[in-house]
């Protein structure tokens, strides 16, 4: 007689189908009863038949990052059904050229108010840089070692 303790809940995708699920269920490992959601995503972007087809094509030790790689493109499909992924991506590389105009911008600022110099600031060699603690790239009066006055300000 078996205990109700020894009674496990189907899987995601077979409760999704309505299916009974089998000890050797291919969804089973991948998407457990307590995130329905990721299964739903992937099966109204891609399909349960196309899933099953691909899990079975790929080697053990890949299906995990397939389905989270599944899982990430079906959700992005969802939120944006033109671009997916393609749309976030492209958001956050917009996002990432203008934190580097904004950086560059910040940078030449800094040297032309701490030098006092309008023009675009030296390279330092590693001979020069003295202080692991402060790692600007540029020579600035407060680390220059090779200035007449010492680097004292």
């Amino acid at each position: 007689m078996a205990s109700s303790s020894s009674y496990t809940s189907p899987c995601a995708a077979c409760k999704f189908l309505r299916r009974k699920c089998i000890p050797g269920c291919i969804f089973a490992p991948h998407f457990p009863p307590e995130d329905p959601q990721k299964f739903a995503n992937i099966h109204k972007i891609f399909g349960a038949s196309n899933i099953s087809k691909l899990l079975n094509e790929i080697l053990p030790h890949q299906r995990d990052d397939a389905v989270s790689s599944l899982a990430y493109e079906a959700e992005a499909r969802v939120r944006d059904p033109v671009y997916g992924c393609v749309g976030a991506i492209s958001f956050l590389q917009r996002q990432v050229e203008k934190l580097q105009k904004d950086l560059e911008v910040a940078n030449a600022n800094l040297i032309h108010c701490v030098c006092n110099e309008p023009a675009l600031p030296r390279r330092m060699g590693n001979e020069g840089y003295q202080n692991p603690s402060f790692p600007f790239p540029y020579s600035l009066p407060w680390n220059d070692h090779n200035s007449p006055s010492g680097g004292n300000v």
